[in-house]
């Protein structure tokens, strides 16, 4: 496993903290046009993902790795599918944890 260039875990509340560096998210996709996808974020905050997703369709949940171009988007080079059902809530927690006392565990 390459751990050179970590993702960091991020909801849209995190994202800020993160500008300039990987991070990989989970967004629920509202809108997709020519190059961007509009999706909001597991915290309900909306996020641009900028980038060309794979040729397949996306579902209703979609996990981005990519670097944080702003508060509010990312430009994403990874595009996961993760379905049309995933639990918000338990992906906040995460992400809390990933960026606060357990920082340390995470790469």
């Amino acid at each position: 496993m390459d751990t050179s260039n970590p993702a960091v875990f991020v909801n849209g509340g995190l994202l800020r903290m993160y500008v300039g560096r990987r991070v990989r998210t989970v967004i629920q996709v509202l809108q997709s046009e020519r190059g961007a996808v509009f999706g909001k974020s597991t915290d309900n905050l909306e996020l641009v993902v900028k980038g060309s997703p794979s040729s397949i369709p996306l579902s209703t949940f979609v996990e981005v790795i990519g670097i944080a171009d702003s508060e509010k988007s990312i430009r994403a080079d990874i595009w996961t599918n993760f379905g049309d059902t995933f639990d918000t809530n338990s992906y906040n927690q995460l992400c809390q944890l990933a960026s606060g006392e357990f920082k340390h565990l995470f790469v």
